[in-house]
């Protein structure tokens, strides 16, 4: 870490030093400076207030990639709000809900979204004058225009906001993980968060570091690293939809340093032919993060042989701090999701509460740390996955003797079929070696033999021989993982489709997959 002290860090005190440093560079190309980005803030945190907004207060966002976005979380953030990120691929329902739950003193949408948005809105009778764009839509008012008739300079009373990230709602109803917020000023509260969140990837400020956003700022681990990295004195540039080509393409033109990816951007960056990986110049790339899901051996070693030792994995949750490696950790102890963060711990537990030793798997157990949470409006969920100062998320684990963990599933995941647990972490992780295989979610299936019948829902190209015959493809696969994964562990029964339903922060939704198999 460098010897930049954490008092000159902070979005508003670094733009207010240098209002003409790059900001934000948009999907289109086109540039916001420091300054135009605070000044844009500041008003939209003088339009909540003029609705009402104190300090506690819910302000959900449907948003696209785009600089706007930004200034509207920099606005809650000074104005004491909690910021709600909704996934733009949630359904009308599923969007009502969350707004219904989190109860919001504005709903904030981006163009593209506000169809959905009103659609959402329209079921739960929301206020017309609570309904906002950043633009012109139908049904809500212009955020932007309102906010542009308004003073622009620092606000008045400026309180630390945070995020109200809910749970991706794999296995059923999101829940809003609240926390309380922090006291003291912004720039202060925010510039100590960042020196915590990215120096823990060995990121440095105020170093001309540049972060690509390739993910929905929708999802709050995408949105969050990419407001921290303003407050570090980066700039962001953004992707409107991740383009395997197109990230290589901006990582040279733009000279990328920083980035955040899920794993299977990864192995989608690895799918591209030799000659266009080769093409593009990604040494500027110095802090690779990942994290969001299993990353398989394979393409986890092939990214840091192409890159370089730059790649950083984290694991955690919204609900607490987890583990972080860098390469050279993982080149050691394959597999591996690392060490505790700084100021987090992690515990195996057993069915009973009790801490097992190295080497044994249980559940994996975070330290909820200084600032505890608890789900929103459920008090029974938010009491049922802790232990004292620990909470889970049903991961399971083991730690070996240096402290470092490895995953094993989850165990609402877990496949039991003929007396056996079958992990589908594990599962999935083999067939995505398959070079024709783009994506992959294995789940249990009840059968009357073997209790859970392992099964696989793969997404291959349209033009892909898997494609064109489904039972042939099986028979391939069988024999590929025939000597990748013990027998019981290969699924009885396949489907193939072009597209799995991930969320907007890459996780797959597994509880849509049954869906998609024949009837």
């Amino acid at each position: 870490m460098t010897g930049v002290a954490t008092e000159d860090l902070g979005f508003w005190r670094l733009a207010a030093a240098d209002p003409d440093a790059p900001a934000v560079v948009a999907a289109d190309g086109s540039r916001t400076t420091r300054g135009e980005l605070l000044a844009q803030a500041n008003s939209l945190a003088r339009l909540l207030r003029g609705l009402g907004l104190e300090r506690g207060d819910r302000v959900v966002g449907v948003v696209s990639n785009e600089p706007a976005t930004l200034a509207l979380v920099l606005a809650c953030q000074q104005a004491g709000a909690y910021y709600v990120p909704v996934n733009t691929s949630l359904t009308r329902e599923e969007t009502a809900y969350i707004v219904t739950d989190s109860a919001p003193v504005a709903v904030i949408t981006s163009v593209p979204h506000a169809e959905m948005v009103a659609g959402a809105l329209d079921t739960i009778d929301h206020p017309p004058e609570r309904r906002l764009a950043l633009g012109d839509a139908p049904g809500f008012r212009d955020a932007l225009a309102l906010a542009a008739d308004l003073d622009d300079g620092p606000i008045e009373d400026r309180s630390p906001g945070s995020y109200l990230g809910y749970t991706s709602g794999t296995t059923g109803r999101p829940k809003g993980v609240l926390r309380r917020l922090a006291e003291g000023d912004p720039d202060d509260v925010f510039a100590a968060g960042a020196r915590w969140q990215l120096g823990m990837f060995d990121i440095e400020p105020l170093d001309d570091g540049v972060h690509l956003v390739t993910s929905p700022l929708s999802h709050t681990a995408v949105s969050g690293l990419a407001v921290t990295s303003l407050h570090y004195g980066h700039a962001v540039v953004l992707m409107d939809r991740f383009d395997a080509e197109g990230v290589l393409r901006t990582v040279q033109d733009e000279r990328v340093t920083t980035t955040h990816m899920v794993p299977t951007q990864l192995h989608r960056l690895l799918r591209l032919p030799e000659e266009v990986r080769g093409a593009y110049d990604v040494s500027s790339m110095r802090n690779l993060v990942h994290g969001a899901g299993p990353c398989p051996e394979a393409v986890k070693r092939a990214v840091i042989d192409w890159f370089g030792p730059v790649v950083l994995e984290y694991y955690g949750a919204t609900e607490a701090a987890g583990t972080r490696i860098t390469s050279r950790e993982w080149l050691e102890r394959p597999g591996s999701v690392g060490r505790p963060q700084p100021g987090a711990e992690v515990r195996i537990l057993d069915a009973d509460g009790e801490q097992v030793p190295p080497g044994t798997s249980g559940t994996v157990y975070l330290r909820m740390g200084a600032h505890a949470f608890e789900y929103r409006g459920d008090a029974a969920k938010t009491d049922a996955g802790r232990r004292g100062d620990f909470v889970t998320v049903g991961d399971l684990g083991r730690l070996d003797e240096d402290g470092y963990l490895f995953l094993l599933g989850r165990t609402s995941e877990v496949i039991v079929t003929g007396g056996v647990n079958v992990y589908p972490a594990e599962v999935e992780a083999a067939i995505l070696e398959h070079p024709e295989v783009q994506d992959v979610g294995v789940i249990g299936v009840a059968d009357p033999e073997w209790g859970d019948c392992v099964t696989a829902v793969v997404q291959v190209a349209d033009d892909s021989r898997l494609a064109r015959d489904p039972v042939a493809a099986g028979t391939e696969l069988d024999d590929f993982l025939r000597t990748r994964l013990a027998r019981f562990k290969v699924p009885r029964s396949w489907c193939f489709v072009p597209v799995l339903p991930r969320g907007a922060n890459g996780k797959l939704r597994k509880h849509l997959l049954p869906d998609l198999l024949p009837k």
